[in-house]
C-alpha cells in the first residue's frame, strides 16, 4: 500500500501543499471506494468498514496534586519555567504536564500518570527516563 500511496500519490508531487493534499484526498478515495483488496476477497474497504461503537472522547481535565507546578507545553513542543525553554516533545503540545523540583534545579516531568524524564535546570534539557513509560513492561 505505500509503494502505491507514494508511485500515486507523489510522483510527480503537487506544487503546492493544497495540491499535494488533493492527490491525497484523491487516493484514499480511489483506495477505499474504487479499488477492490484481494486480502478483502475483491471488496472494497468502504464496503465492510463500520465505525467503532465507541464515542471518542478528549482527555479528561488532567491534575497533579503532588507536583509544584503545571504547565501546558507549547505549540513547538517546548516547557517554558522562568524564562528558560526545555524542548520537550511536539506529541504534547497543547497537553498540561506535572512538574516537580526534587532536588536543586532537577525537575520530575510527568504526564497524567507517567513520570517522563528529569530536566536540568542548569544544563537547560531534558533527560527522559532509562525504560520509556508507555513501553511494554517486562516482568
Amino acid at each position: 500500500m505505500h509503494l502505491t500511496l507514494k508511485r500515486e500519490a507523489t510522483r510527480p508531487p503537487g506544487d503546492n501543499i493544497l495540491q499535494q493534499q488533493a492527490k491525497f484526498d484523491e487516493f484514499i478515495e480511489d483506495f477505499n471506494a474504487r479499488r477492490p483488496h484481494q486480502a478483502l476477497d475483491m471488496k472494497f474497504p468502504s464496503e465492510l468498514y463500520t465505525p467503532s461503537p465507541r464515542p471518542y472522547g478528549a482527555l479528561p481535565e488532567l491534575h497533579y496534586p503532588f507536583h509544584d507546578r503545571v504547565i501546558t507545553v507549547t505549540d513547538c513542543g517546548r516547557i517554558c519555567l522562568r524564562n528558560k525553554k526545555v524542548n520537550f516533545s511536539k506529541v504534547f503540545a497543547g497537553q498540561d504536564v506535572g512538574i516537580k523540583e526534587v532536588a536543586d534545579g532537577i525537575w520530575l516531568v510527568s504526564f497524567m500518570t507517567y513520570d517522563m524524564g528529569y530536566f536540568d535546570f542548569e544544563a537547560n534539557r531534558l533527560e527522559p527516563l532509562e525504560e520509556p513509560p508507555f513501553g511494554p513492561k517486562v516482568l
